[in-house]
This record gives structure tokens, C-alpha cells and sequence, in this order.
């Protein structure tokens, strides 16, 4: 696909005039439905316009790029026009503007598009290009000097590809002791002003001799992605964007962060800010961790954990707010049924026995029937990008409705990322001419049959009998079985206080939950709660053992225990970590161990005290969290070190 295929004749106009801004876009938008590619002139209208309100589409040098994404548009396209006299447009530089550029995208049609529309962006970047236009005698002539320029770009770019691919940036600046400037570009829709600001600080860098490479994070996803190497070797980075981006990652080094339309106007000047020395040095509020290139084992167990939690991330607010939900619809019929009378199939209904309870439980249960789904297309969206998340979702909910459960969903995710992955390499291999129907006919019909064959004949199968088995015999725990369990998970709780053995003990929990195991929640809840609280009693205590500003902010962790913030505990584990986490680690133990023991129960995935109404046996839970704490504190005690404190 070319921008001519986007670009009708009867949507350009050569001679336009208008009296203001609001004029020559509703001109524009006439343009652009004579092309038939807009179903709703009104919906569309109305969508452009709302672009304009977030900020000025006039980029400056005479040129404009209005558009608007909505339903009402049922095919991409491009309108044009030109006018001579031009029009007060509230333009960037606040010059008039002339050459007008109007986009239509589809609403959720994929990004068949965005890769025309963003070429032509940056071609207009280009001086000569643009006069070229404004001076074109026919609407012929127009859209030669367009195919021409496009053509001349594809093979720019083909040999930019070529030369980046045998590259090695950081390399590059320690050999010739150059400088290197990185950028992020990022716009609310991602169409066009990504990928001007994007040429025009590549361009600007370049032109002074330096170093660059810009990562785009438009409506196809993130493309050129900074490594980790590239950023460590960076003398500076510019952030050009009006949409959320990874910042932690650029923690400790000097930094610009901007709106776009700065990174289109004011490119020189931001890489000369960088160059002298003046940015700022950016501190991030969690630092990114950098994996270590010595440890293989370590690199690939870090990217598993990174994608894991992307899925857990997002499942999360799922679990707990339909998790909740439920677990308030048993309480309400527990409260308002008596249950030795009923009979053992209405026993079968409990939850569901009044009508409040039973609306309360429907809400929750659809909000916790997209845990696996939402869980497997995020894993594998933070493998293969956004092609991944159909068939991650997919995978996810064949597990869900079958019997492999959580850990067919977990299975399903990496497999789904791996898949698009596979698919994605296969086609790159296919014409440029196929570029456009990837990512919205290739990957998600190959993506979806492949994940489908793979879920229905592999891991069904196998994983399945492994969660039906895991399942049962979780149900089936008693004695001794039963409290061992309990103080392995509750001492994973306090083992790195929201790390990955903490993470990995609660996604336990939750998926135990959704098996009908409630009192394995309840064990892994209580053990979180108490190393906040066992230091916070500890503060009180034994006050020779911690420095007075530790004694002030102690106090504050019974807040933050009592609610289920493990993470809480981590600025003394921190501080002190030989001493602070085993004790914290026996106290979660003890508690999660006595939980399991009074077969206390938890349908709630978390909520601290406040969800203590839905727990079964909730005395004793109380009891065990009590218990846990004074131990923890008791060695908390005993094995710090008395402190000096002025």
C-alpha cells in the first residue's frame, strides 16, 4: 500500500480559501467524504475537531496535519489541500498555514495504515518536498511528486534498515568519540506528530555531527526500542511526547522531557541542551533494574519474570475486584440465610440464595471470568507486542473453559508471544507490498488457529491432568500436609516483600481461588500482613534496636500491614536485611502455618482487615495474625543490633 492509495483526486483541492481554522477543517472533512471513506461526516467531524483541542495540529512552516480516529470512518484516508493565501491556523510558529494534510483512521481497524501515514509525515519534514506540492499545477502533478517522494523514501529507508542492522551505536561512540543522543517521540494518537518530531531530531543530530537513534512509540507499537546499552552509553536523551512512556529506565542519566510538538520546532535546540551539559540528571522513582550480562541464567530468568508480571499486572484488578465481590455475596447470604436449614442442593446455590446476593455474585463472576484470559494476552503482548494479545487472549480463555485452569492460562501466554514471534519472522520474508495486512489479517488468523490447534491438542492434554490433580490434592490436604503448606507460602510472603518469591506465592493464592481452595488465600494474605506489623510493634518494643527516624515511620506500618501492603516492610529489610527478613520470614510463617491449621478461609483475593467480615473462622485468623506478629517482633528483638542514636 502507498499514500496514493490513501489520497483520492476528489479529495484535493489546489486553490483552497478559508476565513479561520474552523473553516478549512470543515472543508477538509467535505474533501475527504467526496472519497467515500467516511460513513458518519458528522462523528468524524466531531472526532477531528477533538484532536484539535488537546493541541494545534499546525506544526509550523505552513503546514497542518488534522485528524480524528472514530467510528464514523470506514476506510484510512487522506484529504489535501492547498491555499495560496493561506489561513490563521494557530500554528506552532504562529505563521499562517497553507499545505493541509487531513487524516481519517478507522476506529480498532488494526494499523493497516500507520505506516503510510506515518512516511508521509516525515516526508513533509522535507523543504523541498513541500514546496514541490504548494506549486503543483494539477491534482496529477500533485500526486506524482508524492509517488516520487515515497519512492525515493522507501529507498532511504531500505538503506537506513541495512546500515542500522550493522551498527553497534555504543560501539561506535567509544571508537570515534562521538556524541550519542537518544530520543522517545510519542503523541496521543500515534499517527503523525510521533514520527515528525522523530525526523526532526534525527535530522537536527545529524547535521551537527552527532550520533542518534529515536524510539517511536506511535499507534503500531514501539519501534527502534533503546537497549539497555545504548542508553547506558547515551550523553543524553530527549522525551518528546504527550502520552505516557517507560521512563525508569533512563534513571542517572541527563534527560529533556518535552511536549512533541517541541521535538518538530525546537530540535536544535533541545540537542543543544544536551550537548552543553545543561539537562537535568532524571531520577526515577523505581529505578529499572539492568540485567546482568555476565549471568545467562539470570538474563533469561529476569525477561520470564518481566512477562509474568506484565500478565499479573493487568489480571490483578480483575481478581480483586470480582474476587471481593463475591466473596461480599457469600457474606450476605450467610447473614441473611440460615444454612442448617436448607437442604444440600440449595446448599449448592449459596452466594446466589437472595437477590442481592445473587447480583453482587454475577457482577463479580464476570469481572473474575477475564482473570486468565486478560492474564495469557498480556504475557504474551509483553513478548510479541500488541499481535500477541489476541492470541494470548484466546489461549487464556480456551484454558479457562477447559481444564488445564491458571496454569494452562500461564502456559498459554508465553506460548502465544512465542507463536507471533515465530509468525511474525516467517513474514518478513513476504513483498513490501503485503506490509499492511500483517498485523490485521496475518498475524491474528495464523496466530489464533495456531494457538487454538496448540491449546486444543498439547496443552489441554498435558497440563489439564496436572491441574486437575493439583487441584484435588490441594482440596484434599489435612494435618500436618495442610499447615506445612501454609508456612511455606505465608514465609514466601516476607521473603522479598513484593519481589518474585512474594508475587509468586500470591498468584498462587489467586488461582487457588478460582479452583474453589479458599483456605490457601487466606494463608498467603496473613503472611503478608504481618512483616509490616511485626516491625511496627517491633519499633514500639525495642526502641535501642532502631535510628529515630525508623521509630517515627514504624507506626505506619501497622497501617500498611493491616491493609495488605507487605511492601511496607522494605525500607528496614532494606537497611538491614540479615537480620529484619528471618525474622519477618518465621512470623509469616507461623502465621500462615496457624491459618491453615484453624482452617481459616478467604474468597477474597485482598483487602487486609477490611475483608476480615468474609473470612471463614475469623477469630482464629485473627489469632494467627496476632501470633505471627509478636513472634516476628520478638525476633525482630533479639537479633538486631542495638543502635546508637544521637
Amino acid at each position: 500500500m502507498r499514500i496514493r492509495d490513501l489520497l483520492a483526486p476528489e479529495s484535493i483541492c489546489l486553490n483552497g480559501a478559508a476565513a479561520d481554522k474552523k473553516d478549512v477543517l470543515n472543508q477538509m472533512v467535505d474533501l475527504m467524504a467526496k472519497s467515500g471513506k467516511v460513513s458518519d461526516k458528522e462523528n468524524y467531524l466531531a472526532a477531528v475537531f477533538a484532536r484539535e483541542e488537546e493541541g494545534t495540529t499546525g506544526v509550523g512552516d505552513g503546514i497542518a496535519i488534522p485528524h480524528g480516529r472514530c467510528t464514523g470512518v470506514n476506510k484510512p484516508g487522506l484529504a489535501a489541500m492547498v491555499l495560496p493565501q493561506g489561513v490563521e491556523y494557530e500554528a506552532l510558529d504562529d505563521e499562517p498555514v497553507n499545505l493541509i494534510f487531513l487524516i481519517a483512521a478507522p476506529e480498532g481497524a488494526g494499523n493497516v495504515h500507520i505506516t503510510i501515514l506515518s512516511k508521509l509525515s516525515m516526508m513533509l519534514m522535507d523543504d523541498t518536498f513541500t514546496e514541490s506540492l504548494r506549486k503543483a499545477k494539477s491534482v496529477e502533478e500533485f500526486l506524482n511528486i508524492i509517488d516520487a517522494a515515497e519512492t525515493e523514501k522507501d529507498d532511504a529507508d531500505a538503506a537506513k534498515e541495512k546500515a542500522a542492522a550493522q551498527t553497534d551505536l555504543a560501539a561506535d561512540k567509544e571508537k570515534d568519540n562521538q556524541k550519542l543522543i537518544l530520543a522517545v517521540t510519542a503523541c496521543p494518537t500515534g499517527i503523525a506528530h510521533t514520527y515528525m518530531a522523530a525526523e526532526s531530531i534525527e535530522k537536527a543530530a545529524k547535521k551537527k555531527g552527532y550520533l542518534v537513534k529515536v524510539e517511536t512509540r506511535g499507534s503500531g507499537g514501539a519501534k527502534n526500542v533503546l537497549t539497555e546499552e545504548e542508553i547506558e552509553a547515551a550523553d543524553g536523551i530527549i522525551v518528546a511526547a504527550d502520552t505516557n512512556v517507560l521512563m525508569d529506565r533512563f534513571d542517572g542519566k541527563a534527560l529533556i522531557e518535552c511536549q512533541v510538538s517541541h521535538g518538530i520546532n525546537k530540535a536544535d535546540e533541545l540537542i543543544d541542551t544536551i550537548v552543553s551539559g545543561q539537562a537535568e540528571i532524571y531520577k526515577a522513582a523505581a529505578p529499572a533494574k539492568k540485567s546482568n550480562a555476565q549471568s545467562m541464567s539470570g538474563g533469561v530468568g529476569h525477561t520470564i519474570y518481566k512477562h509474568l508480571m506484565n500478565g499479573v499486572s493487568h489480571m490483578l484488578p480483575f481478581v480483586v475486584g470480582g474476587g471481593i465481590l463475591i466473596a461480599i455475596a457469600f457474606l450476605i447470604d450467610g447473614l441473611c440465610i440460615d444454612l442448617n436449614a436448607l437442604s444440600a442442593a440449595e446448599r449448592a446455590n449459596f452466594g446466589t440464595i437472595t437477590p442481592i446476593a445473587a447480583t453482587f455474585k454475577t457482577i463479580g463472576g464476570v469481572a473474575f471470568g477475564f482473570m486468565l484470559p486478560i492474564l495469557a494476552g498480556f504475557i504474551a503482548m509483553s513478548i510479541a507486542d500488541r499481535p500477541g494479545l489476541v492470541a494470548g487472549f484466546v489461549g487464556g480463555a480456551i484454558a479457562a473453559n477447559g481444564t488445564s485452569g491458571f496454569l494452562g492460562a500461564l502456559a498459554a501466554g508465553f506460548l502465544a508471544g512465542f507463536i507471533v514471534n515465530l509468525i511474525k519472522k516467517v513474514c518478513e520474508k513476504l513483498p513490501d507490498s503485503l506490509e499492511g495486512i500483517k498485523p490485521v489479517l496475518l498475524y491474528p488468523v495464523f496466530g489464533v488457529l495456531l494457538m487454538g490447534l496448540s491449546m486444543t491438542f498439547i496443552i489441554e492434554p498435558i497440563v489439564g491432568v496436572i491441574n486437575t490433580g493439583l487441584n484435588n490434592g490441594l482440596g484434599s490436604l489435612s494435618g500436618m500436609n495442610a499447615v506445612l503448606l501454609g508456612a511455606i507460602l505465608g514465609g514466601m510472603m516476607s521473603i522479598d516483600m513484593g519481589g518474585p518469591f512474594n508475587k509468586a506465592a500470591y498468584v498462587f493464592g489467586t488461582a487457588s481461588i478460582a479452583a474453589g481452595n479458599y483456605n490457601i488465600m487466606a494463608a498467603v494474605m496473613v503472611g503478608g500482613m504481618v512483616a509490616p506489623c511485626a516491625i511496627a510493634l517491633a519499633t514500639l518494643l525495642f526502641k535501642n534496636k532502631f535510628t529515630v527516624e525508623e521509630r517515627k515511620s514504624g507506626p505506619t506500618n501497622f497501617v500498611m500491614g493491616l491493609s495488605f501492603i507487605t511492601e511496607g516492610a522494605i525500607p528496614f529489610a532494606a537497611s538491614d536485611p540479615l537480620h529484619v527478613l528471618p525474622a519477618c520470614i518465621v512470623g509469616s510463617a507461623l502465621a500462615g502455618a496457624l491459618s491453615m491449621a484453624f482452617n481459616c478461609t478467604l474468597m477474597a483475593p485482598h483487602g487486609g482487615i477490611f475483608v476480615f467480615p468474609v473470612v471463614g473462622n475469623p477469630i482464629m485468623y485473627v489469632v494467627a495474625l496476632v501470633a505471627g506478629t509478636i513472634v516476628g517482633a520478638i525476633l525482630l528483638g533479639i537479633l538486631k543490633k542495638t543502635v546508637e542514636n544521637e
